[in-house]
């Protein structure tokens, strides 16, 4: 609501250095930073994003690997809050890939003049609150400093890709390469020899892919992941057409359900229907494809026995599928409950393994030991290959915030207030940070959820509460530390409802990266149960935070 974003000031700690000030300062320009960019400028607030990649997109810029698509229908994993937008927009497949997502978002920011207010190539190295002037300095890798009243964290859950610390990589001879860091020209392995480490949600996508290309793929797997076949296809117009008219129905329901999307959820418990209804309901779900498997059953998610009947009827298809029993008993998820790691979702997956040119590498009974100038060293073998591509994940949900210095109030550091797992009120607002919200952050539906209906609902509830600090004078708005450890204790109690924390060793614990803290980061109450929690907050004149 500033006149001018180009006024110059003198900050605290930044001698003799021009700072331009600012109403808010958006920090990544993925789905996330776009929209927050569009609904503050909407709102009359002066705004700058920094953006680390040199384009806009996030996880669509970066992961573009072969097969990388999203794992929620097209229709519902886009933009709701501009009728014409979502109306005009045509998805060419049930799925969508990386390219036709990032053309969107490309789209999206040409069609609302986006770009004049992002900076890209801009990595923001730290951000500090001023106690004196309640503003933000936030600095860049290259040098530059903006101070803004607010900043908004939309680096986006799964944006610091890990490569695992393998003894003897930079002697290698060939080419390697993270499946979240993919190289833009693209990558010809034809006729190579590939090894691909990681089975996971991206493994599972780029395995078929390579496999076809290759002279030869080794997959080293350490623990087997349930993948479900995507029955992705080109877009059918009656379809297309049919949600385009029931879009204000959809989007409504959407927002109110479990995960945030219109795929269809079954309200019986499992272990309340005969075997044979189970049966031909687990059918149901492998021909619907794609996460319909995870909404089967009311409780696939809470009982131990209905979750057991699910991961059977899958390793089942596993069976079925795979020729070779001792491959398939590789490739069989067994020691955690069906969904409690990331559910996969591909096309021709498990179909691979039968190929004479593929080769599946147990890594728990042999690891990885050291990587050669010619491949790979397990504890019994010696691989040599060409190239090397790590899909092995990422620093989930924290890893990208935590590479920033952000220093709060007194001089409190981020790092050092998230040094046993991430704190916050909603979701969205650490005590002791001062106007700085978070965007689909740990403690919200997040990962859990459609992303992009999360992202609309938490950039809509930030700015409005950024808009009536403005509207009334005031300077702060701060969660204070009752709310916050109230929040984590619900986010905590809904958990233990689950069988997630009978399976801790996934991301959603930071299981994947070395030294982090096993604390269960997303929310699992529901992504219409959020929501209506964080609008009571809202109509209770932001109760839990401090407004002053």
């Amino acid at each position: 609501m500033s006149n001018d974003q180009r006024v110059h000031t003198h900050i605290v700690g930044v001698e003799d250095e021009p700072v331009r000030e600012l109403d808010v300062v958006v920090v990544g320009a993925g789905f996330g930073g776009v929209y927050a960019l569009h609904r503050l400028r909407k709102l009359g607030f002066t705004v700058q994003v920094f953006e680390a990649g040199s384009d806009i997109g996030g996880t669509w810029f970066h992961n573009r690997y072969p097969g990388a698509r999203c794992d929620i229908e097209s229709l519902d994993y886009s933009y709701s809050f501009d009728d014409e937008l979502q109306q005009d927009w045509h998805w060419t497949e049930r799925y969508a890939s990386q390219p036709e997502l990032l053309r969107y978002i490309h789209h999206v920011a040409e069609r609302f003049d986006l770009r004049r207010d992002i900076r890209c190539d801009a990595r923001v190295v730290s951000a500090t609150f001023d106690d004196d002037t309640s503003r933000w300095l936030v600095r860049t890798e290259d040098g530059e400093a903006v101070s803004a009243r607010f900043c908004v964290l939309a680096t986006g859950v799964l944006s610091v890709a890990q490569v695992p610390a393998i003894d003897g990589l930079e002697d290698f001879e060939g080419d390697w390469y993270h499946t979240g860091d993919w190289p833009h020209e693209g990558v010809d392995v034809t006729g190579k020899r590939v090894a691909v480490i990681g089975t996971g949600s991206s493994g599972t996508q780029l395995i078929p892919i390579v496999a076809e290309q290759a002279e030869h793929l080794t997959v080293f797997q350490r623990t087997p992941n349930f993948c479900m076949p995507a029955q992705n296809h080109a877009m059918i117009e009656e379809v297309e057409r049919q949600w385009k008219a029931e879009y204000p129905e959809r989007r409504a329901f959407a927002r109110l359900s479990g995960f945030g999307h219109n795929q269809l959820s079954n309200p019986k418990k499992a272990m309340e229907v005969s075997a044979e209804e189970r049966l031909a309901e687990f059918e149901l779900r492998w021909q619907l494809g794609g996460l319909y498997m995870m909404r089967a059953f009311s409780d696939i998610l809470s009982d131990p026995a209905a979750n057991e009947e699910c991961a059977e009827f899958v390793r089942g298809k596993i069976r079925e599928i795979v020729q070779d029993p001792e491959v398939a008993e590789k490739l069989t998820p067994r020691g955690f409950h069906f969904g409690t790691k990331r559910l996969c979702s591909g096309t021709g997956y498990y179909e691979t393994y039968n190929w004479d040119n593929v080769t599946l590498v147990d890594v728990r009974t042999a690891p990885i030991e050291r990587t050669t100038p010619t491949g790979l060293a397990t504890a019994d073998a010696r691989y040599d290959v060409d190239v090397i591509v790590f899909a092995t994940g990422f620093d989930a949900m924290t890893g990208s915030m935590l590479k920033i210095d952000i220093t709060g109030a007194g001089g409190h550091s981020l790092r050092e207030k998230w040094a046993h797992g991430p704190r916050s009120y909603l979701g969205v607002a650490p005590a002791g940070f001062p106007n700085l919200f978070i965007v689909a952050g740990p403690g919200s539906p997040s990962v859990f959820s459609n992303m992009v209906n999360s992202i609309e609902q938490h950039v809509e509830w930030i700015t409005t509460l950024i808009e009536q600090v403005t509207l009334r004078g005031l300077s702060r708005a701060e969660a204070t530390e009752e709310a916050e450890q109230q929040w984590i204790e619900h986010v905590n109690e809904v958990a233990e409802q689950t069988l997630y924390p009978r399976s801790p060793n996934s991301w959603f614990f930071g299981a994947n990266t070395p030294g982090k803290p096993r604390v269960f980061m997303p929310y699992v109450g529901g992504v219409g149960t959020y929501r209506q929690k964080a609008d009571d907050v809202a109509a209770k004149d932001y109760e839990g935070f401090v407004l002053s």
